[in-house]
């Protein structure tokens, strides 16, 4: 089962992500269900470390495994930030529906500024 933990701040902005595990839903390296997870968590990477002044720091240790924190984001990106942030939450969620048991996801929220 692919494990995965997303913290937001108070306005929806991605503060954090951090996922492990596989899927199990066909042979290593040819899972599906793994490819889409995989291509969901590093396109939502990708498209907040691209953000102008942005600061996110990533590592994938091992196969199988990602995290990433974002340690500094410009007020102007914000709305663009949570836009990822919501991107990457409607695509695990559909995958959490379709692959039940494969796939979950925690969503932790912080309210303080």
């Amino acid at each position: 089962m692919i494990s995965a933990r997303l913290v937001l701040d108070a306005e929806g902005r991605p503060c954090s992500f951090e996922a492990e595990g596989h899927a199990e839903d066909g042979p290593l390296g040819h899972d599906i269900v793994c490819a889409a997870f995989s291509v969901l968590a590093r396109s939502a990477y990708e498209a907040l470390a691209g953000l102008p002044d942005a600061e996110v720091v990533g590592t994938a240790p091992a196969r199988g495994s990602l995290r990433f924190v974002v340690k500094r984001l410009s007020p102007e990106m914000g709305e663009r930030a949570a836009g990822i942030a919501d991107f990457l939450l409607a695509g695990i969620s559909g995958l959490e529906r379709e692959y039940p048991g494969e796939v979950g996801l925690t969503i932790e929220r912080h309210w303080r500024k």
